[in-house]
Parts: C-alpha cells; structure tokens; sequence
C-alpha cells in the first residue's frame, strides 16, 4: 500500500549547498553552523579539561546563580539524567556544589564555585582568538549582525531566554 504523499519537484528538494532555498535549508545550515562553532568551542575548552556541556551549565550558574537542576536542564537543553551526569562531572572536578534548598530536601540547587568562576575566566580567554578566527571572513560589522539575527530567532518576542 502506498500513501499519498505530494511528490516534490526534484530541482525543490535539498541540496545541502549555500543558497539552497528548500524549506530544510535554514535548519540545515543552522546545524552545519552549529558544528563548526561546536568544533571551535571544544578546541578551546580542551586544554582546561572540560567539554561544552560543562561549560553551558557554567555558564548558566554564573549568570542566574545557584539553580536547581530541573531549570540548569531546560536553560541547557539537557534531560534530567544528562544534567545529574554534567553536575557530578562538575562537582568531581570542584567546579560546582550541590545544595539543599530551604523547604524542599527532595529539590537540590546547584551553585559554580570559585573554582568554577576561574575556570569559565580562563575559557573565555582560551576561546577569543579562536571565536575571532571563526567569523574572520565576515566583513566589519557582520558578527555583530549575525548575532543580532541568531539571537531574535532563537529567542522570538514572548518566548522565555
């Protein structure tokens, strides 16, 4: 049995090349994108010993402060068994500490340490000149552009960021 399903026109489907106008290729491009920043970011964040979903939930700590861990997994984009994963890495390495909240004992609200804010410092050193050479051949003003795009379709008006 066959499903009716449009067919679409073989010059309309994807073709994974610049200027590719299907409806896939915003996603497509995003994901390439993505890849290749992640690559950047990891090459970076190597040479201090922890990987980039380490260094989001740092991030996220430095910036809300202590945080229970089912909102470090929707700030992360994590399940709740990957950021228990992420925050024992993270307190092994003493760059995170996990505390009772006040009321609750079932819920546990995790805070970056000292450590922890020297460590996400360095990264951010580490990561410059490599960030730099990542949009290098985007002419004067296009990162900022790029990231004023990025930043409204990642997080439209309404939405919670």
């Amino acid at each position: 049995m066959t499903a009716d399903v449009p067919h679409a026109n073989p010059a309309s489907r994807g073709t994974h090349h610049p200027g590719d106008a299907t409806p896939f290729a915003l996603g497509l491009l995003l994901r390439q994108a993505h890849w290749r920043a992640a690559a950047v970011m990891t090459e970076a964040l190597r040479p201090l010993g922890i990987e980039l979903r380490h260094f989001a939930v740092l991030i996220v700590l430095a910036d809300r402060g202590a945080t229970v861990q089912r909102d470090l997994a929707a700030a992360t984009g994590s399940d709740k068994a990957g950021i228990m994963r992420v925050v024992d890495d993270l307190e092994r390495m003493g760059l995170a500490v996990r505390r009772s909240v006040p009321g609750d004992r079932r819920v546990r609200a995790v805070e970056i340490t000292p450590q922890g804010t020297e460590l996400l410092d360095a990264a951010y050193v580490a990561a410059e000149p490599l960030a730099d050479r990542l949009v290098a051949q985007l002419a004067p003003g296009e990162p900022e552009q790029l990231m004023d795009l990025l930043t409204r379709f990642a997080y439209p008006p309404g939405s919670e960021a």
